[in-house]
């Protein structure tokens, strides 16, 4: 962290580590629960119960990944948006500190190829508190470790896109160093600039054919942008839809 401490903005400080966690996730929600101010960050070696989108799990073997969480309270207006900055943040930080492009897939995956490289998962609590937060986690695979077989079909690992070994920690660092500089960006109003930051990495997705469920129906259509919101927009045969939550598939 040290090599980029001037740059961790509101990350620079409140940071845990844990060598085993159950979820960095529910460790950071407890904290902000509790009270902790935005930009504590907690980290983990390992994850017995890490999760990704849709309760869906997410493998965290020793060793052998990123697994972080970040407690953010954002303004109303930029929240739908914190995913979309997480994405472009990942992609970045990956890049900074390894010199790979990954590219991004809406809405929150990170990806090499056809192979998944990073995931973020992005919830809200506290609202019924009057003290909304949200809590951002990622996981980055860095290691070539065996994973379960529907996992290994379709993920990789910056250790084996690059043939060599890389240091998790400047991953990391880079990558809270890329959130506080885009983060900061929704807060100042610009948030073009992450959109269009999100349109760049996402290129090779946009123009390809979707399909999600939607009130007991399967819909199709492609992919064209995303709005303000961080919307997709796919259009069909007769309107553009915005397709805000649930899972898309691409075909």
């Amino acid at each position: 962290m040290v090599a980029v401490g001037s740059r961790l903005g509101i990350f620079g400080a409140g940071f845990s580590w844990y060598e085993q966690a159950s979820s960095t996730n529910d460790l950071a929600a407890s904290q902000a629960q509790d009270g902790a101010p935005e930009g504590v960050v907690v980290a983990a070696g390992s994850q017995t119960s890490g999760r990704g989108r849709l309760g869906r799990s997410w493998a965290s073997p020793s060793g052998a990944g990123v697994y972080a969480s970040a407690i953010l309270r954002p303004s109303p207006h930029i929240v739908s948006l914190v995913t979309i900055a997480a994405g472009v943040a990942v992609a970045e930080g990956i890049e900074a500190a390894t010199g790979l492009g990954p590219t991004l897939k809406w809405p929150n995956d990170v990806q090499v190829g056809a192979r998944k490289l990073a995931g973020i998962l992005a919830e809200a609590g506290g609202a019924g508190l009057g003290s909304p937060y949200v809590v951002l986690g990622f996981g980055i695979n860095v290691t070539s470790v065996p994973y379960p077989p529907d996992v290994a079909a379709r993920a990789t690992s910056i250790e084996r896109e690059l043939g060599r070994p890389c240091d998790r920690g400047r991953v990391l660092a880079e990558c809270l160093a890329a959130l506080a500089d885009l983060y900061r960006a929704l807060q100042q109003g610009r948030a073009s600039a992450v959109t269009s930051a999100w349109r760049t990495r996402a290129a090779g997705y946009l123009g390809r054919e979707v399909e999600w469920d939607a009130d007991g129906t399967t819909r199709r259509g492609v992919a064209e942008d995303i709005d303000s919101r961080g919307a997709l927009l796919v259009r069909t045969d007769r309107e553009i839809v915005p397709v805000i939550s649930g899972e898309v598939r691409w075909l």
